[in-house]
């Protein structure tokens, strides 16, 4: 992996809970890492679902390797969040492959 390929900004987020003023739970989201990477695949797609027409981000980002990272985290980029619905280790804790959805 060559450092001049990661030339994209991600935030790698974990969910939490916090208490609001009023003393209810809220999901809060906190940042675990703010990484280089490589922006593989950027791609829509259109569905029709009960709401009618959906369209769909997907991203795949290419990391140096984070140990901890799961399907419960979620990624940041360009002021956006999307959903990771991927893993794939690349060698032996070399990198992460991130398959992404857009959230919203």
């Amino acid at each position: 992996m060559r450092a001049g390929n990661l030339d994209r900004l991600i935030e790698i987020q974990r969910r939490g809970t916090g208490l609001d003023l009023y003393g209810t739970p809220v999901e809060t989201w906190t940042a675990v890492a703010t990484m280089r990477a490589q922006l593989l695949k950027n791609a829509s797609d259109n569905q029709e679902g009960a709401r009618g027409e959906i369209t769909s981000a997907m991203l795949t980002f290419r990391m140096r390797f984070l140990d901890g990272v799961t399907l419960e985290n979620r990624v940041t980029y360009q002021g956006q969040q999307f959903e990771i619905i991927g893993i794939s280790e690349i060698g032996r804790r070399i990198g992460l492959d991130l398959r992404c959805e857009r959230v919203g």
